[in-house]
């Protein structure tokens, strides 16, 4: 098969949760343990380290491997969804993978891996681990997909855990509680392996404490940690959190790994060079000012419009989209009813319909009008924007993606 053949073969034949939803998701790891044993476990040859959380779990695993690069480190990155090409998920130094090496997996190990019928997630995960391997990597950031405990990627025995925060997404999968949430991200919590929880929450608190006790795992919350000043080159006051979670993760580590902190402060500061890093806070287009961000849950919206504070305009127009299985009204509720919409339906099957979004902003009094795709929403709230105004684009991953 060639590439795209291969990529079809992918997306079409195997579930994909970022793209179907609910009837991709598995509710253990017996198939991952298979891929594994088929590829003779090559988790188990390289270091790594585990990232999971609600918000922020993209930029802090960003973060590390960028500090890791600047010491000198081969590092391997695996994260998700991708943006605009699905090698974005398998970095090492911030190269993706290639072409050929995607190609020559799949059709060495179809015949073997269709007996097990692996998702396209899991497929996804077992490369991974089978490229880091055979290119020797010093270390490698692992984040999960979703939750934690039953994630594909929870296969590993990492040098450290990392847990960015917790708040209200994929509810119906990881419980309708913060309290339920953090014990699904608390599963990647490893017997006597540290574990950094980036944000201390009244709600979580206790589960950490719990499930680190019965590990016996030492728990450091990265916001009691003492810190230098620490910069970002990436944009939006949300990163402060990250750069702090980040930070503690590295110290925690530093005695075990030979981390330079200088080295790994320079390396905060050269995210985008080193890793390739975008859609979070991003900038492409300056007349007019257009930025987007992937931010597409409660408490990642709340970050955008935080965010938002610290631009100057006259009138913001806002590219909207959303997935199906979002909790939109909680949403559309934090939403600035003075500016001017444009609804558009990301092109993936999970995508909410626009005319069903622009009914749902109406009861919010939000304003605008229904566009046939990402794309002719992005073209028309630029034509109408004048020079001092803001274009934002957002609500979903998948609209930041077809933007980009």
């Amino acid at each position: 098969m060639k590439y795209q053949e291969v990529l079809d073969y992918l997306y079409a034949q195997l579930p994909m949760f970022q793209r179907i939803g609910k009837s991709a998701f598995k509710k253990d790891l017996t198939n991952t343990i298979a891929l594994c044993n088929i590829l003779d476990n090559p988790h188990k040859k390289f270091t790594s380290i585990h990232i999971a959380g609600t918000n922020g779990k993209g930029s802090v695993s960003h973060l590390l491997a960028s500090a890791l690069q600047e010491n000198g480190y081969k590092t391997g990155l695996y994260t998700s969804p991708h943006l605009k090409d699905f090698r974005e998920r398998i970095k090492i130094n911030g190269e993706i993978i290639s072409e050929n090496t995607v190609i020559d997996f799949v059709n060495k190990f179809k015949n073997e891996f269709e007996k097990i019928k692996p998702s396209f997630f899991e497929w996804t995960v077992a490369l991974a681990f089978y490229h880091f391997n055979n290119q020797k990597v010093d270390i490698a950031i692992i984040e999960t997909g979703m939750g934690g405990r039953l994630d594909s990627t929870n296969v590993i025995n990492p040098i450290i855990s990392v847990i960015t925060n917790i708040g209200y997404d994929h509810t119906e999968f990881l419980g309708d509680t913060l309290e339920k949430i953090a014990g699904e991200k608390a599963g990647i919590i490893k017997l006597n392996t540290p574990i950094v929880v980036g944000r201390k929450q009244n709600e979580t608190t206790k589960v950490f404490v719990q499930k680190a006790k019965e590990l016996k795992a030492s728990l450091f919350f990265a916001q009691d940690m003492e810190s230098p000043l620490l910069k970002t080159d990436l944009q939006g006051g949300y990163q402060k959190e990250n750069l702090q979670t980040a930070f503690a993760a590295l110290k925690i580590i530093q005695p075990e790994f030979n981390i330079d902190l200088d080295k790994a402060l320079a390396g905060f500061t050269k995210v985008y060079a080193n890793t390739n890093f975008s859609g979070r806070w991003q900038t492409i287009n300056n007349n007019p000012k257009t930025i987007c961000d992937v931010g597409h849950n409660e408490e990642g919206i709340k970050w955008v419009l935080e965010n938002l504070k610290s631009e100057k305009f006259e009138n913001l127009h806002f590219v909207l989209g959303m997935v199906s299985d979002k909790e939109h009204d909680k949403i559309l509720n934090l939403l600035p009813k003075s500016a001017r919409y444009y609804f558009c339906k990301p092109n993936v099957p999970r995508g909410l319909d626009a005319e069903i979004l622009i009914s749902k902003a109406k009861n919010f009094n939000l304003q605008g009008n229904v566009y046939k795709s990402v794309k002719s929403a992005l073209k028309a709230a630029q034509s109408n924007a004048m020079q001092n105004d803001l274009v934002l684009v957002g609500g979903s991953t998948f609209v930041v993606a077809e933007a980009l």
